[in-house]
């Protein structure tokens, strides 16, 4: 996890395409900037962050079950629920569901977990939509491979129009 990078997944321990899942995995780092004002002395993961490593896991879900032809981007949370502070050093659990994709709009379910201890919860709504440009969904799929999602039927050269 790269928290000052928004890289917030480290690596993909399961992905299911026929039940529209993923697990996956991050450590949230000992020292951070992050964590200089949030909170001295007391250093915890924000909420805000927790559900975008729920939110990024989700989006690589949804872009190998339809093989980086659109990108998903955040629209709405429609709940999100904290249950547990995540300190530095965390071994995060990412699992994500697809429960709808349907007109460019997709939600997932996801959940967030620390020693089989869920510390948090989350619904959320993406809007797809062609990669604006080949360069991003080149990078993307970089990404992907470098932490495990599965690329095929990714193909290459560029973004899909």
């Amino acid at each position: 996890m790269k928290l000052e990078y928004f890289q917030m997944v480290d690596r993909v321990e399961a992905f299911d395409p026929e039940r529209r899942t993923i697990r996956c995995l991050a450590r949230v780092p000992e020292r951070s900037t992050v964590f200089e004002g949030h909170f001295p002395g007391y250093p915890v993961m924000p909420g805000t962050l927790l559900v975008e490593t729920v939110a990024q896991a989700g989006g690589f879900l949804l872009m190998a079950l339809d093989g980086y032809s659109r990108m998903p981007v955040l629209t709405q949370v429609v709940k999100a629920r904290i249950r547990d502070a995540v300190e530095p050093g965390a071994i995060l659990r990412i699992d994500a569901e697809v429960q709808q994709v349907s007109s460019g709009i997709s939600a997932i379910e996801g959940q967030l977990s620390v020693a089989d201890r869920r510390a948090a919860e989350c619904e959320i709504r993406y809007r797809t939509m062609p990669f604006p440009a080949p360069e991003l969904r080149d990078l993307v799929i970089a990404r992907a491979r470098e932490i495990g999602v599965p690329v095929t039927g990714a193909g290459t050269g560029g973004a899909s129009r």
